[in-house]
């Protein structure tokens, strides 16, 4: 499942052991959000709508065949800069109305008021949504992870960056443990959270790898502002075998 494709993205490759790259790039703003079902395409291969297919089902989703910036990628340590000046990672989020659903791919919990944001650049990104992915969509010199959270935000501008967390085996996940019961039973109808604090999301670190990629489902738009948190989290077995129960994604081909 998953293919390697030859392309330049490292050409845009800014990794850092500590902190990453975050230049100013004149890339065309990411508008277009990740499709919503997953009905139109699937992760399996030899289906005709499998990763490989997916840049010739839909018009609108050229790019996942023919990008030059996709994601997700491998973080190799031969291949990252430093640049301490970068500082951390800004975030001002805040508790808000939101609900959880089940979208086929992914469980995901989606804020209705708002959440707040972070700012990269000078930019503010408001808080849209955060999913799963597992086994982790990103690898580390090669290891794939067992889980990978994926929090989304947008610029006034239809600009998405994204942060990434990974996580191992181990003691389970307080976020997922707030949310363990719905995960279990949530439907594609969306189902009310009430006031949910993103707070409750753990990132751990102040050292993270940034990029400039793209979504990791159709319609695979590029120009995406990654974060990925260096430190891995821990997660037990139990919480990753209800995301995966719950969902029939596994994970998207790693690009070269």
């Amino acid at each position: 499942m998953i293919f390697f494709h030859t392309n330049p993205i490292t050409i845009f490759l800014f990794l850092t052991s500590l902190i990453l790259s975050s230049h100013p790039y004149n890339f065309s703003a990411a508008s277009d959000s990740e499709v919503d079902d997953e009905i139109p395409f699937t992760y399996t291969e030899g289906t005709g709508k499998g990763p490989k297919k997916w840049g010739q089902i839909d018009p609108h989703w050229k790019a996942c065949g023919n990008g030059k910036m996709q994601s997700p990628i491998d973080l190799l340590n031969r291949r990252v800069q430093v640049f301490p000046s970068l500082g951390k990672l800004k975030r001002d989020y805040q508790p808000a109305p939101a609900v959880v659903k089940n979208r086929g791919h992914d469980i995901t919990v989606m804020w209705k008021g708002d959440a707040g944001k972070i700012n990269i650049n000078g930019t503010d990104y408001k808080l849209l949504q955060f999913h799963w992915h597992s086994p982790s969509e990103h690898t580390f010199n090669g290891s794939r992870y067992d889980l990978e959270l994926h929090i989304v935000h947008l610029s006034s501008s239809g600009e998405i960056a994204v942060v990434g967390i990974v996580y191992k085996y181990g003691r389970p996940d307080p976020l997922l443990s707030k949310l363990f019961h719905h995960i279990k039973s949530v439907g594609k109808e969306e189902r009310d959270l009430g006031i949910f604090n993103p707070g409750a999301i753990k990132f751990g670190s102040r050292k993270y790898y940034r990029y400039i990629g793209s979504l990791t489902v159709p319609p695979c738009t590029e120009g995406v502002i990654w974060t990925i948190v260096k430190k891995v989290r821990t997660v037990s077995r139990e919480q990753v075998r209800a995301l995966r129960e719950a969902k029939r994604t596994c994970y998207a081909h790693v690009q070269q």
